[in-house]
């Protein structure tokens, strides 16, 4: 079993708009997370957030990394599991948990054993997690997407019609300040996020999936009166640093889970940026 991480260091805005295509795909773009037999991660110093993916075949076992400094993965830091991939069992501490495709889970501080394993291996579950630290701990919870808070937003006239997953987030089940979500994009409609936002007390991170082989999706960032783009293809993940706008259009439809963690828990509470606005 192999567990791979890099630690990605926090930016200033302002050096930001000096980074050429290389430097932010460097900095920004998570290339590499769903792997069969690993578990790949990436720590960053932004709200200390966690982004990762495993494929178990058949089983993987979630343990501590070097910069936590802890005994357990989950000694003091929540985590939640999105499955894009075939049937999987998440054993925690000896309680076994079913995900299905686009179900989820929530895993809160101060578990200890978390083990991953695919039902099917010839149809991998594919595990995309988030995690941030937390300040005590709550259950253990599973939510499908029949459990979800669900918004329509956008219109097909404007290319994004949508419907957002609330999975893991307080209205659902009580977390510390970790929220996820899935955004399912209408047949047609390529803008997600549209149009964009700032949530200067949180970070967020992107994962996009069910990207069609030969098509990508070019993700928006940056300051709103200088933005910048990153093109990404399928099962690729994206940080948005506090200060920066997200968004994205691709070249079909496709779905992507929305992760955050910061101070503010309020799911609305958020800076709405124009189209006309942008730069």
């Amino acid at each position: 079993m192999a567990i791979n991480y890099e630690v990605r260091f926090s930016n200033h805005p302002e050096d930001a708009t000096h980074y050429g295509t290389e430097k932010l795909r460097k900095e920004f773009l998570v290339e590499t997370l769903m792997v069969p037999g690993e578990i790949n991660l990436v720590y960053s110093m932004n709200d200390r957030y966690i982004v990762g993916g495993a494929v178990p075949v058949p089983t993987l076992q979630l343990t501590t990394i070097e910069p936590l400094k802890s005994s357990h993965f989950c000694d003091r830091r929540e985590l939640g599991i999105i499955n894009v991939g075939g049937d999987a069992t998440i054993r925690v501490d000896g309680v076994d948990h079913e995900l299905g495709y686009k179900d989820a889970l929530y895993v809160g501080a101060g578990s200890k054993k978390i083990e991953m394993t695919s039902k099917n291996v010839d149809r991998p579950a594919r595990l995309y997690f988030n995690s941030a630290p937390a300040h005590r701990s709550l259950p253990c919870k599973r939510v499908t997407l029949a459990d979800a808070e669900v918004v329509e937003m956008g219109t097909l006239e404007q290319s994004n019609a949508r419907k957002i997953n609330k999975l893991l987030v307080n209205s659902v089940v009580e977390t510390c300040q970790l929220q996820m979500g899935m955004t399912e994009l209408k047949s047609g409609s390529v803008w997600n996020t549209m149009p964009p936002h700032l949530h200067d007390r949180r970070m967020e991170a992107y994962f996009y999936f069910e990207v069609p082989r030969g098509q990508a999706i070019c993700h928006f960032m940056g300051d709103p009166e200088e933005t910048r783009h990153i093109w990404m293809t399928n099962e690729q993940a994206v940080i948005s640093p506090p200060w920066s706008i997200h968004s994205a259009a691709g070249t079909s439809n496709y779905i992507f889970i929305w992760g955050m963690a910061g101070e503010n828990l309020d799911y609305g509470d958020m800076d709405i940026i124009q189209p006309d606005q942008l730069r």
